[in-house]
C-alpha cells in the first residue's frame, strides 16, 4: 500500500492517534477524508494535512447514529471514483465495573465501537469491490484480546471488531479486500478524558497509566509503516503491551495478573 494519490478515508480523525495517522499520511501527498464529530478540529487537522502537500476533505459524521453513517457514506461513494481504503479510528472507551453499569452504557458503546463501525464498512464495502479492491483498517486494543478491569463492555466490543473483521477478511480474499487490526496499548490521547463512566457521563480525567502512554506520534509512525505492508496485525504500544503474549502463551500468569494490574 503506497499512501501517494491514494483515497483514504480516516475516522476519528480530529484527535488522538486518528489525527496523528492522518498528518504523517498527509506528507506522501495522499487524498484524504477526515471524519469525526467536532468539524473545527477537523478543520484544523485538514489545514495542516494541506500544507503537507495533501488535499483534504472533511466530512463530519457521528459513529453512533446510524442515520448519520450512511449518508457520511453516500456522500463519499457520490463524490468519490474510487476509495482506496478506509482507516478506523473512531471509538468511545469505558470506565466502570460491570456490576455497577447499567444495559444502556453498555449498549452506546457497542453502538459507536461496533455497529458504527461495521455499518460504514459494510456501506462501503460493495463499492470498494466493485472497483476492484481496498484496504480496511480497523482500531482494536490490547484489551480486545483479553479481559480487563473497568472496561468490560469496551474490551467486548473490541472483541467482537476482531471476529468481524477477520471473518470479512476469510470472505473477501478473492476481491482483493485487505484486512489490518490495530491493536494500541496506552498510547498517550485523551480517550481516557472522553471515556464514559457507570451513568454514561464523560470520566473526565486523564489517567495516570494513559499519561504515560507512547505519544500519538510515535504510534502514528509504526501505525503507518504496517499500514504500508498491510499487516494483518498492528500491535503498538510500551511494555504493557507483553501482556498479549502472556494471556497467549502463559494464560495461568494472566489470570493471576489481570485481577492486580492497576486499570487507569
Amino acid at each position: 500500500m503506497n499512501f501517494t494519490k491514494k483515497h483514504i478515508w480516516i475516522t476519528g480523525a480530529s484527535s488522538g492517534i486518528g489525527k496523528a495517522v492522518a498528518l504523517k499520511i498527509s506528507k506522501e501527498k495522499a487524498h484524504l477524508i477526515l471524519s469525526g464529530r467536532n468539524r473545527q478540529e477537523l478543520e484544523n487537522v485538514a489545514g495542516i494535512c494541506e500544507k503537507n502537500g495533501s488535499q483534504a476533505t472533511v466530512l463530519p459524521f457521528d459513529l453512533g447514529d446510524e442515520a448519520s453513517v450512511n449518508a457520511a457514506a453516500s456522500q463519499v461513494i457520490s463524490t468519490h471514483k474510487k476509495l482506496d481504503a478506509l482507516y478506523h479510528f473512531g471509538g468511545i472507551s469505558q470506565r466502570s465495573f460491570a456490576s455497577e453499569t447499567p444495559l444502556f452504557v453498555d449498549r452506546k458503546i457497542f453502538e459507536v465501537n461496533y455497529f458504527g463501525t461495521i455499518a460504514l464498512t459494510k456501506a462501503i464495502l460493495p463499492e470498494m469491490i466493485k472497483s476492484g479492491g481496498g484496504h480496511l483498517a480497523v482500531t482494536s486494543s490490547i484489551v480486545g484480546k483479553f479481559g480487563f478491569p473497568y472496561r468490560s463492555s469496551y474490551s467486548a466490543s473490541k472483541h467482537a471488531l476482531h471476529g468481524f473483521f477477520e471473518s470479512l477478511r476469510a470472505e473477501n480474499v478473492q476481491h482483493n479486500i485487505r484486512v489490518s487490526v490495530i491493536i494500541p496499548g496506552r498510547i498517550r490521547t485523551n480517550i481516557s478524558v472522553n471515556a464514559i463512566n457507570r451513568d454514561g457521563k464523560t470520566h473526565a480525567r486523564m489517567d495516570e497509566g494513559q499519561d504515560n502512554g507512547m505519544a500519538a506520534e510515535k504510534s502514528a509512525e509504526i501505525i503507518c509503516r504496517k499500514l504500508k505492508q498491510e499487516k494483518k496485525e498492528i500491535l503498538v504500544g510500551g511494555k504493557e503491551v507483553i501482556m498479549v503474549h502472556i494471556r497467549r502463551f502463559l494464560p495461568f500468569l494472566y489470570y493471576r495478573l489481570s485481577s492486580k494490574v492497576k486499570p487507569l
